[in-house]
């Protein structure tokens, strides 16, 4: 399976693991849960490990371990549920994450651009989804207003 990644279709290395299968030996995501549950045996794995958000987990609540997680997945269980912008934004802004800030689940092709303005960077779509259709949606627009994760400044700061 492919994702967009940083605005370009890459190959998908991570596995979502649910919290009753056996953890692979190559790159995985865990829920909040299952991290919770069995936090202490991971930190020796010696391979990248992804966290996997629900739109209700509080970001607060990992801040002293974001530095473990090359990868933080935000599900999106509905794409009215706009919680998930609150949570790229506090990742990378007030918390620092510099790793990958994927969104996956019920988001639409609209929401990508201003998803991208909060920090999120990698992109996660079903099966059989027309990637290139939908990497067009991050360059739709070429001038944002409002500051952001990716322009400091709002727009009328930026006139000369």
């Amino acid at each position: 399976m492919e994702v967009i990644k940083d605005g370009e279709i890459a190959i998908n290395e991570w596995q979502h693991v649910a919290d009753d299968e056996a953890l692979p030996e190559g790159k995985a995501t865990l829920s909040l849960k299952r991290w919770r549950e069995e936090k202490d045996g991971l930190t020796g794995r010696g391979t990248p490990l992804g966290l996997r958000l629900t739109a209700a987990d509080i970001v607060e609540e990992i801040v002293e371990v974001l530095r473990q997680f090359d990868l933080i997945v935000l599900d999106m269980t509905q794409f009215t549920d706009g919680r998930v912008f609150s949570q790229a934004r506090l990742l990378r802004e007030r918390f620092g994450f510099t790793g990958e800030l994927r969104v996956r689940g019920d988001f639409i092709q609209d929401q990508m651009f201003f998803l991208s303005r909060v920090g999120v960077n990698a992109f996660e779509f079903p099966e059989g989804t027309d990637l290139e259709n939908m990497r067009r949606a991050l360059g739709e627009f070429s001038v944002a207003y409002q500051a952001a994760t990716d322009v400091r400044d709002p727009l009328y700061r930026r006139r000369s």
